[in-house]
């Protein structure tokens, strides 16, 4: 396990009970390696966010098992699993999900505020340089662009250095521009500072900045791409839906 930083083994996700009930994740297996960045494809409704929810801690499976490093987040009681997000795994989500009444700085600085943790401050700057957010440190989200917002969002994530960081299309509510920008900066966090990354993307433009692919169909891992191409990927998308 020591290259893992993830991995699911048998994962199944049922909703509801009897005739109505759905089933998001179907016994999917799967290793996340560390210092990699992993892209989550599939036609909507394949279980690409059930799949994020559950190897990240947010959401437990109906059966099967999901282990951060070595340990199996099914056997944590819920305070221990709340600790485990907070100290071993960074979210970057599609919404920002910043405080309003916070500037950036303190909005990058809250996770370690909560958990009592310090900041090592020169690779907090680091971050805070290589997203560009040095003059909007002071500023409140309001005051941000949506890009800005999410570079805030990113920096938040990775300023703790956790295990792994999961991005659920963390591209798509940005403009061409930004997201090329923080899809650019989250490829550096991994071939530059050895980062693993989970993003969960219906973008190819996006996936093709990930070392691998793993397409879902009806909530089950039906292939997956190492290395992939624009065409690659649109050539997947097309056999999925097909």
């Amino acid at each position: 396990m020591e290259s893992i930083a993830a991995r699911a083994e048998q994962a199944t996700k049922v909703y509801g009970f009897g005739d109505t009930a759905v089933t998001a994740l179907d016994t999917v297996s799967l290793d996340l390696e560390k210092g990699r960045l992993t892209s989550i494809m599939g036609p909507s409704g394949s279980g690409k966010s059930t799949l994020m929810h559950c190897m990240a801690g947010l959401d437990r499976l109906t059966s099967g098992r999901v282990l951060i490093g070595d340990t199996d987040l099914g056997t944590l009681k819920d305070d221990d699993l709340t600790r485990l997000r907070r100290d071993r795994i960074g979210f970057v989500f599609q919404a920002f999900n910043l405080i309003p009444t916070l500037t950036a700085q303190e909005n990058i600085q809250l996770p370690a505020r909560i958990a009592r943790a310090e900041l090592d401050s020169a690779w907090t700057d680091q971050v805070v340089g290589i997203l560009g957010l040095g003059d909007r440190l002071e500023h409140r989200p309001t005051e941000l662009s949506g890009g800005q917002q999410q570079r805030v969002a990113a920096a938040r994530a990775l300023v703790r250095r956790p295990e792994i960081v999961f991005a659920d299309e963390p591209s798509g509510n940005l403009d061409t521009k930004s997201a090329s920008e923080l899809l650019g900066f989250l490829r550096r966090a991994v071939d530059e500072f050895g980062q693993t990354i989970v993003m969960v993307t219906h973008d190819p433009s996006a996936a093709v900045f990930s070392d691998r692919v793993i397409f879902l169909r009806d909530g089950a891992a039906v292939s997956e791409l190492e290395n992939p191409t624009v065409e690659l990927i649109f050539d997947s998308l097309k056999t999925l839906e097909s």
